[in-house]
C-alpha cells in the first residue's frame, strides 16, 4: 500500500522541486510586489481625480498630501501614529480571530460536503443564507446570543469569510480525477485517504484563492464587529471620528486600514507562490 508522500508523488507527479524554481519564485514575487505598488499608485491618482471631478469640499475630502502631512508632518503626527497603531493592532487581532474561525469552518465543512454528498443539501443552504442576510441585521441577534467579546467578532468575521471560502475549497477538493481516485483505491486506500492524500493537495490552488479572498473579508468583518458590537479598534474609531467631524483623522484611519489590507493580500500572494512552487504547480496567479 502506498502511503504519505509516496502516494502524493505517485498520484500527483512533479511534486518535487523543479530546476530553476528559486529563480522563478523570486521573479514571481518581484512581479507581485511591483503590481501592488502599481495598484497603489493608480488608487492615489483616482483618489485625487475623484476629489477634483466631484469638487468635494476641502473640509470633507482630504488629499493624499494632507493625509501624509497629518501622519508625518504635523507636530501631533507622532501621537496620531501611535493612536492608529494601537487601534490597528486591535483590529488585526479581531480580523485574525475571524479569519481563523471562517477558514477552519470552511475547510471542515468542505471536507464533510465532499466526503458525504448527502449532507451538501443541509450545509450549502445555511451558508447561502448567512451570506445573503445583511450582517448589520444579524448583529443584534449575535450580540444577544454571545455578548460583545471575541465570540461575536469571530462569528461576524467568519460569516463574511465562510461562503466564498467554502465554495472554492469544495470545487478544489472535487478536482480529483477518477483516475487519481481509482489509483488510490487500488493501492488499498479508502475514500478518506483519497480526500486527505489527494484531494487536499489538489485543492491547494483553490485553498490559497480562498485565503486571498478571506484576508480582506476578515478585515471587513472585524471592522463591522468593532463598529456594531465591541466599540474597539479602527472600525469604531472611524465612526466616532466621523460623528465628531474629525475628517482628517477619518481619512488617516481609512488609509491605514487600506494599506494594511493591501499588505496582507500581498503576503497571502507571496505565501501562495512559495507553497505552490514547492508542489511543482504554477507559482504565478493567473
Amino acid at each position: 500500500m502506498v502511503e504519505g508522500s509516496d502516494l502524493v508523488s505517485t498520484v500527483l507527479p512533479g511534486t518535487d522541486r523543479v530546476p530553476g524554481a528559486t529563480g522563478s519564485l523570486l521573479r514571481s514575487a518581484l512581479r507581485q510586489v511591483a503590481t501592488t505598488v502599481l495598484v497603489l499608485g493608480v488608487v492615489v491618482l483616482l483618489w485625487i481625480a475623484a476629489l477634483r471631478v466631484w469638487d468635494v469640499s476641502p473640509y470633507v475630502g482630504k488629499t493624499p498630501a494632507e493625509v501624509w502631512t497629518s501622519l508625518f508632518g504635523d507636530a501631533d503626527s507622532a501621537e496620531l501614529r501611535a493612536e492608529i497603531w494601537g487601534l490597528l493592532q486591535q483590529t488585526l487581532v479581531d480580523a485574525a480571530v475571524g479569519f481563523a474561525a471562517g477558514m477552519l469552518t470552511a475547510i471542515v465543512l468542505a471536507a464533510v460536503v465532499v466526503r458525504y454528498r448527502l449532507l451538501e443539501g443541509a450545509v450549502m443552504p445555511v451558508a447561502v443564507v448567512l451570506q445573503t442576510v445583511p450582517l448589520i441585521a444579524l448583529a443584534p441577534i449575535l450580540i444577544l446570543l454571545v455578548g460583545r467579546g471575541y465570540a461575536v467578532v469571530a462569528l461576524m468575521s467568519a460569516i463574511v469569510v465562510l461562503f466564498p471560502a467554502l465554495v472554492n475549497i469544495v470545487a478544489g477538493l472535487r478536482s480529483v480525477t477518477p483516475q487519481m481516485r481509482d489509483l488510490v483505491l487500488v493501492y488499498g486506500g479508502s475514500p478518506s485517504t483519497v480526500l486527505l492524500k489527494v484531494g487536499f493537495p489538489s485543492a491547494l490552488p483553490a485553498l490559497f484563492a480562498s485565503v486571498r479572498i478571506a484576508v480582506p473579508g476578515a478585515l471587513t468583518g472585524a471592522l463591522l464587529a468593532e463598529w456594531l458590537a465591541t466599540g474597539k479598534g479602527i472600525g469604531y474609531a472611524v465612526v466616532s471620528a466621523a460623528n465628531r467631524s474629525q475628517n482628517t483623522r477619518v481619512w488617516a484611519l481609512v488609509v491605514a486600514i487600506t494599506l494594511t489590507a493591501l499588505l496582507l493580500y500581498l503576503v497571502a500572494q507571496l505565501l501562495e507562490t512559495a507553497v505552490l512552487s514547492r508542489f511543482g504547480r504554477a507559482a504565478v496567479r493567473r
